[in-house]
């Protein structure tokens, strides 16, 4: 883990592009990566550094990005028109009025920076040799059309853009991620230097390192630095991110039966000696601790696993539930807003919402708790070591006492005290040769 940086820092966070190749109505920096959107994975990198400020620079969807950061301190500057990347860094000037420090300039567009990589540039920009600009670079298997970093003993002599590149520099392996950190005290005296005579006719942010008095280079890998522009670079960054979470999670004692199938989110915990079997989906806010077994094809989200519980197959565990210790979740069972107290069992085909279910109580297969009136939510309360009987409906708000018993296909609409029995369903009639004197008289009918 990196720690805050001893000097002030400050972020800018570029997001003023349209977004158009993710032909969506949504900001392209919203859309998520492990359940969190790209600029969430940003700046809770960014938190770790304790900045001053961070600023993140818009063009369209301003009013989605504020909502996106509301309450979090974090400042929306708009850039319009779109006038390339130096012009958009100047456009977070105004937000940074009296800040001294460190600035890190950073895309929306690419999230999975490391907190580590961000202080190594920091870093960089102290120390007897310290240069004004720092430039974080990689080294692609294929440079494609990157920016080429040029560039000798870590000292940068300047960048080029693709299409402003000749043959030489093309075939120079060092990219430009666009990534920086720039001394304060020199960044808005360069921006304000730069032209926009080039080949797109754009103020360029990089033409800055041909302008400082020295520029150093920090490298890091491909994967950290992948900007994502489109659906399908969307998806390759999720996979990357997977694929790495997946190793982490068996490292650390995890066994995942068939890891390629098993999605996490960004925040999944995972306790020792957890089995995750095939085809598992973690969403947002799944804590799960030591020596738990979750089975195929079970969905989770915002949902806390005791010690030693089942979860699954085929379950879903919805926002609020809470899985006690060695308790049991079956397949086709739905769990939401509940909690199931420590081998408590619900095995087969049920719905409990709004409930909290006593320890070592059994519920029956096809039990639901009817907790929605289409108005109101209503609690239902399963005592300790109680036992439903299969296909009830227990109607909210409804108490079933410790120890009692609900016969099976009973509709339990007042509580039920404790060590009772509770029986709610219709007498059973039974009519001798009823079935088959139907069977003979449709028969009949037919000829």
């Amino acid at each position: 883990m990196s720690s805050p940086s001893p000097h002030p820092v400050a972020a800018i966070i570029l997001a003023a592009g349209r977004g158009t190749r993710m032909k969506s109505d949504r900001h392209k920096v919203l859309h998520p990566i492990a359940g969190r959107p790209m600029l969430a994975h940003l700046l809770a990198t960014i938190e770790t550094l304790a900045p001053a400020r961070r600023v993140v620079v818009v063009g369209s969807g301003r009013e989605q990005v504020e909502a996106a950061v509301a309450g979090q301190g974090v400042i929306v500057a708009v850039q319009e028109p779109q006038l390339g990347t130096g012009h958009a860094v100047q456009q977070a000037q105004a937000a940074l009025t009296g800040f001294a420090g460190d600035v890190l300039i950073l895309y929306g567009d690419v999230p999975l920076v490391s907190a580590e990589t961000m202080t190594r540039m920091l870093d960089r920009l102290h120390g007897d040799d310290a240069p004004a600009v720092v430039v974080l670079a990689f080294r692609p298997d294929d440079a494609l059309r990157y920016g080429r970093v040029i560039a000798e003993d870590g000292i940068v002599a300047r960048i080029v853009e693709y299409q402003d590149a000749g043959a030489a520099e093309r075939a120079v392996p060092l990219c430009n991620s666009g990534l920086m950190a720039v001394r304060s005290d020199a960044l808005w005296a360069l921006l304000d230097q730069i032209g926009s005579d080039n080949a797109a006719g754009e103020y360029y942010l990089t033409d800055i390192v041909a302008l400082a008095e020295r520029a150093a280079v920090v490298e890091t890998a491909p994967e950290e630095v992948a900007g994502i522009n489109s659906r399908g670079e969307l998806a390759a960054v999720e996979a990357g991110w997977q694929a790495a979470r997946r190793e982490r999670a068996m490292a650390e004692g995890v066994t995942l039966v068939a890891p390629e199938t098993v999605w996490f989110a960004h925040d999944t915990v995972l306790g020792r000696d957890v089995t995750v079997e095939p085809h598992v989906v973690f969403g947002p806010g799944v804590t799960v601790a030591d020596a738990v077994t979750i089975r195929a094809f079970s969905h989770l989200e915002g949902a806390t696993i005791g010690r030693g519980a089942e979860v699954g197959p085929y379950a879903r565990l919805r926002p609020g539930a809470v899985i006690g210790e060695s308790a049991k979740v079956g397949n086709f069972v739905e769990i939401k807003q509940a909690v199931l107290g420590a081998g408590a069992k619900v095995n087969h085909l049920s719905y409990i919402g709004d409930a909290v279910i006593g320890a070592k109580a059994n519920l029956g297969a096809g039990t639901i708790t009817c907790n929605y009136d289409g108005f109101t939510k209503s609690k239902t309360v399963v005592g300790a070591g109680a036992f439903v009987g299969s296909n009830s409906a227990l109607v909210a708000p409804v108490t079933i006492g410790d120890g009692a018993i609900v016969g099976a296909g009973s509709v339990v609409t007042r509580d039920v005290e404790p060590d009772a029995l509770a029986l709610a369903r219709g007498r059973q009639t039974v009519i001798g040769g009823w079935a088959a004197r139907f069977r003979m008289g449709k028969a009949a009918k037919k000829a």
